[in-house]
């Protein structure tokens, strides 16, 4: 019977166990790699042109701490181009059958491959022709039988010491999931514009914003022509607010960019008096609009500047400042 202690853990005592989880899991995998260089080979690609040949969607199902799994694989599949949702088996009895249609394909988890709450879901697929991909280490198994495709994994020993908590088997499937799912991604050329179609909030929609989006434009870029004074250099800087201004060539090319920091190392009695042009960093730094938010940050952090110039065929188009790629949320 298990009883609650009020004993401190012994530290070392965990960090132990935590190491064996660790090694347990690693060996696990290796097995996993060296099945898919052997034996799962055939099966995974053949369950990856299987997917991508079907008009519906990836219909994934399991129970326990397989189904568990099989919901983060149908959300990863949903979230890379790969239409896919999670049918419990025993919800699927009651009524959910009928969210599986013709043009789709089931994918079955279950370590043993004769979980009995699947027989169900199981017959419907035969008896509608529905193709059937089983996640397994139960080669020989019932569900291994009714199955299209069998993706049999290497039996590996539970990280549990009682080789009892599914530990080492659910990390095996997620494994594979991610696999089919990246696999798939690559196989269809998704992009990292598709990608933010399906993923327009918070810090990952931001990282995937493009430049052109976020960028000031117009009369609001800090921008002077070769041969400005640099009195007027200065108040151009002042009323813009980046801390910059741009110097553009006779083709309204960007040319050059005159910053804090270079007025800063030419502050002498006669910088009023001088041009633009024999104060400003030439070259300077820039971005295009297709650039992505997170890159363009990359940027900024590593070159310790606060604003990019933005141009196209070598002319500004805008300016974006590091408040702007904060406030999105850009990381």
């Amino acid at each position: 019977m298990l009883t609650n202690s009020t004993q401190k853990t012994d530290a070392a005592a965990a960090i132990a166990s935590a190491v064996r989880t660790l090694e347990a899991e690693k060996e696990a995998l290796a097995a996993l790699e060296h099945a898919l260089g052997n034996g799962l080979a055939k099966p995974f690609a053949e369950a990856v042109d299987l997917i991508s040949g079907i008009s519906g969607r990836v219909i994934v199902t399991g129970v326990g701490k397989s189904g568990h799994i099989g919901s983060k694989i149908a959300a990863s599949l949903s979230s890379t181009g790969t239409p896919s949702f999670f049918v419990h088996p025993v919800e699927a009895n009651h009524g959910d059958l009928g969210m599986i249609t013709p043009g789709d394909v089931i994918l079955a988890l279950s370590w043993s491959g004769e979980t009995a709450e699947l027989k169900g879901i199981v017959a419907y697929a035969r008896r509608f022709s529905i193709p059937l991909i089983a996640l397994t280490a139960g080669e020989q198994s019932a569900l291994a039988r009714e199955s299209t495709v069998v993706l049999g994994l290497p039996k590996v020993r539970e990280a549990c010491p009682h080789n009892l908590a599914p530990t080492t088997s659910t990390l095996l499937q997620l494994v594979v999931g991610d696999a089919l799912a990246v696999a798939l991604l690559e196989a269809r050329g998704f992009t990292p514009d598709n990608f933010r179609t399906f993923h327009p909030g918070g810090q990952l929609g931001a990282n995937l914003r493009r430049i052109g989006e976020i960028m000031h434009r117009d009369e609001e870029v800090p921008l002077v022509a070769s041969g400005t004074p640099m009195s007027d250099a200065i108040l151009e800087i002042s009323r813009k607010g980046f801390g910059c201004v741009g110097i553009t060539g006779p083709a309204q090319e960007l040319i050059g960019i005159i910053t804090d920091g270079d007025l800063r190392r030419h502050m002498s009695s006669d910088l009023l008096a001088m041009t633009v042009d024999e104060v400003m960093t030439r070259n300077p730094k820039t971005i295009e609009p297709s650039l992505l938010a997170a890159a363009a940050l990359q940027i900024v952090n590593s070159s310790s500047i606060t604003a990019l110039m933005v141009v196209e065929a070598g002319k500004p188009v805008g300016i974006v400042h590091l408040h702007d790629l904060l406030r999105i949320g850009a990381a």
